[in-house]
């Protein structure tokens, strides 16, 4: 992949193995007050008493810019990054240390002053992991906004996300075979009409500069790398970054990020999950995931740490997850830290006879991590499973599972610290009718210094917040007797039987337990009697196999409600997955539903007709199933269509009829 080279000037070192620094507790660098050891947390007391100072007399960063500075300050010739070309132990990294580091991220700020960007500008970017991922991630901040852009994503989706942030620089990945960035780039750009300037990463030498296309490397390395060209002085409540977020259907959302709110997120993770400076990190989460931006680069860099880049792929290259135990082996991080699907991958790897003593706890969120799935991470390596809990909108982590309390498998944990949950009773129209008691089920809503004051688009802020500064976050959940906080679901993704809430995790915990199944998920079918069904659909462990029924039967030993056993368990090869590791039910949705549809239409196959369902998203409805019928006489297509409209009109889903 191009791009994975070393600063200018500068060689690749051959050993990987990072020299201890001194001992400095991670959050030391963000925080003024804290003396020489990190504060317990051991109860709501404890917390109490570290609230009693205010978080504005704690904090010491005001930008992403100072905390990375911070980080570099106390360890400015330790690594920064470390990047594996093939997500391999026998890789020799490109390694950049701190000093070099942020050099990169003042000239890439620089160049983009230079291309006119100022701090209300957008700086938008597609990127694999790479390098100049990094540096720009940053630089941008430093200039103006950035805006991390998911490269999977289809044109249309992309130019959407890239108007509604009113882009002025876009940088992204050349000509490189085996992606299609660049193709997708060509196909958008022109309909940005507010687009300055493409900066091309790798890919050959740009061929369009008469028309506002350069090489990042070049513009970036004949800048200065001592002070920012700009003079500016970034203010806490500047916009750092937008991130986009949302639904499966339609433009995402885009969510307006201050740097007071990323910074906060770096400050909360190394306050409660203390490391020392000089410690590895293994990182393939996503730039465009606040998980991978945020909780996880911020934090590492501005505690003057190191990411161990699992090649431009990340977690998505098999070979990271292969590789797994001898990367531990050699890079010794003290936490093994991703999304609930790469955690579950890791239990069938073998551990033979790599050294994993490094390891103080796991940890992982985007997702709920199924408790089985924990239970089995406790058991086989005797260390605690650290569960957490956010979105885009509270900066990423908001809870998690406090290392000095007793940890609850299947909770999510406590608040961090100046941070607050609560859990609500909304009416028809998702205005606040109360606060849930202890153990009851209500929608989840967070306030504090992560949390985000709004999306760039007005309209999507009507439903956003139950009440001003608590965010809605869509899911539902419980705080029991202890504030501990338990999610059981997403509202959305509740499947409803003839009105009849079912909770798609329990279903899916008890899938999970069974020996054979790798991956789990349930979602609804459309029905034409119950409105939905229980479906679940099953990705098996490597060599495993199941009996017809055994899975369907396995659960209703399991699940005393008899209306939440799926109707039929579905094993498929590959689970679907969304760029940052989760499952992606929405295609599972649609896959059910065209089952459901071409039942319904078997009729018209017997008649000798050939027929074709499809079900996707789609704009205004949501949710479309296209049926292509071929065969039919064209005096014979009214009334046919006239019988798939009677077949298909008890669903919710809308259809429409296409000829072949």
């Amino acid at each position: 992949m191009s791009g994975m080279e070393a600063p200018s000037g500068r060689s690749k070192l051959a050993s990987a193995s990072v020299e201890k620094t001194t001992a400095t507790p991670r959050a030391l660098l963000l925080d003024r007050l804290i003396g020489d050891t990190l504060p317990k947390f051991t109860s709501a007391d404890d917390l109490e008493s570290f609230e009693k100072t205010p978080y504005s007399e704690r904090i010491n960063a005001p930008s992403t810019f100072d905390a990375i500075r911070l980080g570099v300050s106390h360890n400015p010739d330790g690594p920064a990054l470390q990047f594996l070309p093939n997500a391999s132990h026998e890789d020799t990294p490109v390694i950049i240390t701190h000093r070099q580091f942020i050099a990169r991220i003042i000239q890439t700020a620089n160049a983009l002053h230079e291309l006119g960007v100022s701090p209300d500008d957008v700086v938008s970017f597609m990127l694999p992991l790479i390098p100049q991922s990094f540096f720009t991630l940053f630089g941008a901040q430093a200039a103006g906004i950035c805006n991390p852009l998911n490269p999977l994503l289809e044109p249309h989706q992309i130019v959407e996300i890239l108007r509604a942030a009113g882009t002025k620089v876009l940088v992204a990945l050349g000509p490189t075979p085996g992606t299609d960035i660049w193709e997708k780039v060509l196909k958008v750009r022109d309909e940005l009409r507010g687009l300055k300037a493409v900066l091309q990463v790798g890919g050959g030498s740009p061929k369009d500069e008469a028309n506002g296309v350069y090489s990042f490397d070049a513009i970036v390395g004949r800048q200065p790398a001592d002070r920012l060209l700009s003079g500016r002085v970034i203010s806490s409540n500047d916009t750092a970054a937008y991130f986009h977020t949302g639904g499966t259907t339609g433009t995402p959302k885009l969510v307006r990020h201050t740097h007071a709110n990323q910074v906060y997120q770096a400050w909360g993770c190394n306050l409660l999950l203390e490391g020392e400076a000089g410690v590895n990190l293994l990182f393939g989460m996503p730039l465009f995931h606040v998980g991978g931006a945020l909780t996880q680069a911020l934090a590492t860099l501005s505690a003057g740490s190191c990411l161990v880049v699992l090649s431009p792929a990340g977690w998505r290259n098999p070979a990271a997850v292969r590789n797994l135990w001898s990367l531990v082996e050699r890079f010794r991080p003290v936490a093994l830290t991703s999304v609930p699907t790469v955690l579950a991958a890791s239990l069938a790897v073998p551990v033979g006879t790599a050294d994993l003593s490094s390891l103080r706890f796991i940890g992982g969120g985007g997702s709920a991590i199924p408790v089985a799935v924990g239970a089995a991470l406790q058991e086989k390596h005797g260390i605690p499973v650290i569960e957490v809990y956010g979105m885009t909108e509270t900066s990423s982590v908001h809870t998690l599972a406090y290392p000095d309390r007793p940890i609850r498998l299947g909770s999510v944990g406590h608040p961090l610290p100046y941070s607050r949950v609560r859990v609500v009773k909304l009416d028809a129209d998702g205005r606040l009718e109360r606060d849930c008691v202890a153990d009851e089920i209500g929608v989840v809503a967070m306030s504090g210094p992560g949390v985000f004051s709004g999306y760039v688009n007005e309209a999507h802020n009507r439903t956003a917040f139950v009440e001003p500064g608590w965010v809605n976050s869509g899911d539902l959940g419980r705080l029991d007797e202890d504030g501990y906080l338990w999610i059981t679901g997403r509202a959305k993704d509740l499947v409803i039987r003839g009105g009849h809430n079912i909770d798609p995790a329990p279903i899916e915990d008890v899938l999970f337990r069974h020996p054979a199944v790798a991956l789990a998920a349930v979602v609804g079918q459309p029905d034409a009697y119950a409105g939905e069904l229980p479906i679940a659909y099953v990705q098996l462990k490597p060599g495993a196999s199941i009996m017809p029924g055994e899975l369907e039967a396995f659960v209703r030993e399991r699940r005393p409600e008899r209306a939440a056993v799926p109707v039929s368990v579905i094993p498929i090869e590959t689970m679907p997955l969304t760029g940052v590791g989760k499952v992606f039910k929405p295609q599972l949705r649609w896959d059910a539903a065209a089952r459901v549809f071409t039942n319904a239409l078997e009729h018209l196959a017997q008649s000798g007709m050939r027929f074709e369902i499809s079900v996707g998203a789609h704009e205004t409805h949501g949710t479309l199933a296209r049926v292509t019928i071929s065969g039919a006489s064209e005096s014979a297509r009214e009334n046919i269509a006239r019988e798939v409209q009677a077949a298909l009109a008890p669903f919710v889903i809308r259809h429409e009829v296409r000829w072949g």
